[in-house]
């Protein structure tokens, strides 16, 4: 069995049966990467949210005595990812503070079979998550075990990532959940399952919240759990042997066919429809690796609850942006999207890893909003990937680095005139829409005609609109309209481009801010 640990005089078998030493300073190329140089405060989710750009991770080891670790990825592409970033000199921040990686000389993590199987069967499962990238509450727990058996308790603590213990009413009814689920994917691609026994013999709780449950006592109160919004199926298929499915469809499309293997839930008991052909679990808000909050947190369900940050530690409202073009894109531009689904305070871009912001929004609904909109959207030829990050809020950077077209990597849009939830009376005049080819445009010029809009678009985005539709003007100050453009794409990127763009006139002293947001009505047929 191959060792975990990186050893200064590890031999390897040649052809002819004898053994080699392997440089340890230079080993072959390997699924698996070594980690060394950790924050001692460093967490098994922090390693995970660190690398999994790289590359899908299938299983993380700590070693936090050494400040090590070891990290396999699902293929060896992920691991050479991490590998060649860091030796082109890039850091990875892990915990707060850069670590090495380097290939394991190991082929894959070996963990010891006593460790699993020593623990006799148990009527109580512990479920250890890998790679939370979606909150995970007692429902949806509940959701993916109830098939296997009566489920009589369940328990959330995120001490050690995030893991989760389950209460059967019966030792077959946990062997069968373990014997289905371990190594599945809760949401595809990511919230891998490892299940082990657990220990105790019955669990405790003392409140029924999101975070512990006891369906054998309702008395024990807590908030009643709500439905969360649209989504994708739980459990999409196993990671093990096989890379994930892709999602087939859009976020917040309603459920994708599920494949074989683990159910793909469609509409059991305990999910709603609300009508409209938008289903989902009722769930209810949860924490992410131990930061708690008082509502909803995103996830592939998009719910639409709204929620509240909270205080002194609690969930902030912090969203990380991977997948953008930097010859494209810049604080302003990003602005200019985010501002559609809550009021931005500030951006920041990030130098170690090309291609990546941080967001922080004005409150956590905000970010429920811009994940369930924006997430798999694409944007000047890549894919964008919106995730929660830890941090509550982003700090002021005193010496932000320069961004390819010259303007500055952090921006502070706290006294931004254009936001546009912070007049309470006006903001829910906003109307939250997923991004589409067709663009609502307002607050342009009263004289400003379809040939002008045209142009507009022409001299700032490069691309003409297919077609442009004025609304009658109800007052002489301003003007607006309808957009569309031969796809989403061009609609996302015109967006980008041409929002809050000065338009000045010889009849006013001052410009007008010229403003857009996505439409579901066609301009080609109004």
């Amino acid at each position: 069995m191959a060792s975990n640990y990186e050893h200064t005089n590890k031999r390897q078998r040649t052809d002819d049966g004898s053994r080699e030493a392997v440089d340890r300073f230079k080993p072959p190329p390997s699924a698996c990467v070594h980690v060394r140089g950790l924050s001692d405060l460093a967490a098994e989710s922090d390693l995970i949210e660190a690398v999994q750009h790289f590359g899908s991770v299938r299983d993380v080891l700590l070693m936090p005595r050494k400040r090590q670790a070891l990290v396999e990825f699902e293929d060896i592409e992920g691991a050479k990812n991490c590998v060649d970033y860091c030796q082109q000199g890039n850091a990875i921040y892990c915990g707060g503070q850069p670590a090495f990686f380097n290939f394991s000389m190991s082929q894959k993590i070996e963990r010891s079979v006593d460790m699993d199987d020593s623990r006799p069967a148990n009527h109580i499962l512990l479920f250890t998550v890998l790679n939370p990238q979606y909150p995970i509450t007692v429902d949806v727990m509940n959701t993916i075990n109830k098939p296997y058996g009566c489920v009589q308790r369940i328990v959330i603590f995120k001490k050690n990532g995030v893991q989760a213990m389950v209460e059967f009413d019966n030792v077959d009814s946990a062997k069968r959940a373990r014997q289905a689920l371990n190594g599945a994917d809760i949401y595809s691609g990511c919230c891998t399952l490892k299940i082990e026994y657990a220990k105790p013999e019955r669990l405790n709780v003392v409140r029924n919240d999101h975070d512990s449950w006891d369906y054998t006592n309702p008395a024990l109160g807590g908030n009643k759990l709500e439905p969360a919004a649209r989504g994708q199926p739980l459990l999409q298929e196993p990671r093990i042997g096989s890379a994930p499915a892709p999602y087939n469809g859009p976020v917040g499309s309603g459920f994708a066919p599920g494949p074989s293997g683990p159910p793909a839930f469609g509409n059991p008991a305990g999910y709603y429809d609300d009508g409209y052909g938008r289903q989902g679990p009722y769930g209810n808000p949860g924490e992410r690796y131990g930061a708690r909050v008082s509502g909803w947190m995103p996830d592939r369900f998009g719910g639409h609850g709204g929620y509240e940050m909270g205080l002194g530690g609690g969930q902030g409202a912090v969203l990380m942006v991977y997948g953008l073009n930097m010859d494209k894109i810049n604080c302003d531009r990003l602005f200019n999207l985010f501002c559609l689904y809550g009021n931005v305070v500030r951006i920041k871009f990030l130098k170690s890893k090309e291609g990546s912001a941080m967001v922080e929004l004005g409150d956590s609904l905000s970010v429920e909003r811009a994940i369930s909109n924006l997430n798999n959207a694409f944007m000047f030829g890549n894919k964008l990937q919106l995730s929660l990050s830890k941090q509550s809020h982003l700090q002021e950077v005193m010496n932000p680095h320069h961004l390819p077209d010259g303007s500055c990597s952090f921006k502070d849009f706290t006294s931004s005139r254009n936001n546009r939830f912070s007049n309470p009376d006006a903001a829910h005049k906003n109307r939250i829409q997923n991004p589409s080819k067709v663009l609502h445009y307002f607050n342009a010029p009263p004289n400003m005609g379809e040939k002008e809009i045209s142009e507009l678009f022409e001299n700032t985005y490069g691309k003409s609109p297919v077609a442009v539709k004025q609304f009658p003007s109800k007052t002489e100050r301003s003007s607006a309209g309808l957009v569309e453009f031969e796809n989403k794409s061009d609609g996302i990127e015109a967006l980008v481009m041409v929002n809050h763009t000065a338009v000045s006139t010889p009849e006013s002293k001052t410009p007008f801010i010229f403003k857009l947001c996505f439409s579901s009505m066609p301009a080609a047929s109004t």
